[in-house]
């Protein structure tokens, strides 16, 4: 069935991005430190003020933004990072996408579809690493519709390992839906429902998408329009870097999420910006047509951060141990640890497999050693759910987070989180640098805060588990 289009209009006005890129080249410096005085207020750039930033080439002013987008991170997030892990259902796919190693026409690619049993098996795989969280990624094939995927996250729910417990929280990434398949995954209690336009640019797209039902740009462009109508509070964004100018991509990214805003009151919950890796039989991923750079890279991030400085920013392990530990600070907030890109991953006992990943992967730790990077630069990894189980989603969340409130959620709530897997998953060298790390976090509280989690910490240790504010 062809995706009904009816009524859809194009939102991203092209002419007037490309316009804003040109005419913000060669912004003076005075003007980039009027907008970066702006940023530290934390409530967002325009996107006039955000195209200055990115033409950015100055090492001075490159550190300018970058020292800002610490601080505004450092200010709203503060010393938490959230974790989680993707895991692929499927990797059947009726699309064509030039750049993607899933492509119908990939007749080298090893199919796989989980069944519930395989499913299982990967989740407790992942359960007995520490993983709370995680996000199921599936192809898009005509045999696969809503009911389905509805199924495949309720055996992720309902799989409970005998030592580590379960899955919280269950974010999705697959082909747009109606909104009645919307509301079926939302029935089944799914988190974040995260889709990627890849480009904005319709002529580059329909370039890159020659058949499929991912072919048609609209419907993809309205597709958190309907999960949002059909009561999905939270949506991940995202574009494929390489594919077109990034500053283009990015203005258009952030006019995307200025349109849910005026329809919803609330843009994203989360923004992606991967860039192209190596894909078997995909050769645009080995040349990309519009490479960015890993200095274009980092302002990139940075201007996000500033731009939209409430929006959870996601780095993957697309990007090196290097990359990653820079961006940290820059202005990541979440961070897949451990990532396998391929179905029935987690159990394979050989899983650097390029001929059935859907790219390279460029970390490739463990869970454990990615944790104790993160511990040295400062870090308290959070497995916290408690928001969504809460019901602190959607405009809700961006009210208390606007308003300073998270904070009082979000920092003791990773404590507790982190507790637990240091208690039930860290290795000895983990735990020894993961609880003076504790200690000194839980210095910084409030007295009454404080004492609230000291309470609950022992309970933790006494055998409790899964405690949240």
């Amino acid at each position: 069935m062809k995706p009904d289009i009816k009524g859809l209009q194009n939102f991203i006005d092209e002419d007037a991005i490309w316009k804003t890129v040109q005419d913000t080249a060669g912004t003076d410096a005075a003007r980039i430190h009027d907008i970066l005085e702006k940023a530290r207020e934390a409530k967002g750039l325009t996107l006039d003020e955000t195209a200055c930033l990115l033409h950015v080439e100055d090492p001075q002013l490159n550190e300018a933004i970058f020292e800002t987008a610490r601080t505004v991170k450092q200010t709203i997030y503060g010393n938490r990072l959230v974790l989680f892990a993707p895991l692929y259902i499927t990797n059947e796919c009726g699309n064509r996408c030039t750049y993607c190693g899933f492509k119908a026409t990939n007749t080298e690619l090893e199919r796989r579809t989980l069944c519930a049993e395989e499913i299982q098996r990967e989740v407790t795989v992942l359960e007995d690493q520490g993983h709370k969280r995680l996000l199921l990624v599936y192809g898009e094939h005509p045999k696969f519709g809503a009911d389905w995927i509805a199924e495949t996250v309720q055996t992720v729910y309902q799989t409970i390992s005998q030592r580590s417990g379960e899955i919280r929280r269950v974010n999705i990434n697959c082909a747009p839906l109606d909104v009645e398949g919307f509301k079926k995954l939302h029935d089944v209690g799914i988190g974040t429902y995260q889709c990627f336009q890849e480009t904005y640019h319709t002529d580059t797209y329909a370039m890159l998408h020659p058949s499929g039902h991912k072919q048609n740009f609209l419907w993809r462009l309205h597709a958190m329009h309907r999960a949002m109508e059909a009561g999905i509070d939270d949506v991940g964004m995202g574009t494929l870097l390489g594919l077109y100018d990034y500053r283009f991509d990015t203005l258009a990214l952030l006019a995307h999420a200025a349109e849910l805003e005026k329809h919803f009151g609330v843009g994203p919950h989360t923004i992606s910006f991967p860039r192209l890796e190596p894909a078997l039989n995909a050769d645009i991923t080995f040349n990309p047509p519009f490479p960015i750079t890993d200095a274009q890279f980092k302002r990139l991030v940075a201007v996000l951060r500033l731009s939209v400085p409430y929006t959870g920013l996601i780095l993957s392990t697309r990007e090196g141990q290097t990359m990653r530990r820079e961006l940290l600070d820059l202005g990541v907030s979440q961070l897949s640890a451990g990532s396998r890109t391929y179905p029935g991953a987690y159990a394979d006992p050989n899983y650097n497999r390029p001929e059935v990943q859907q790219f390279c992967v460029g970390d490739n730790r463990s869970l454990d050693d990615v944790i104790q990077e993160i511990i040295h630069q400062g870090y308290i990894p959070s497995w916290c759910t408690a928001c969504y189980r809460l019901g602190r989603t959607g405009e809700h969340f961006m009210g208390l987070a606007k308003a300073g409130f998270i904070q009082q959620y979000c920092l003791p709530n990773a404590m507790l989180t982190f507790k637990e897997y240091l208690e039930d998953y860290a290795s000895d060298t983990t735990r020894a640098i993961g609880m003076p790390l504790l200690q000194h976090e839980m210095e910084t509280l409030p007295d009454t805060r404080r004492n609230i989690v000291t309470a609950r910490l022992c309970r933790l240790e006494q055998g409790e588990r899964d405690l949240y504010f």
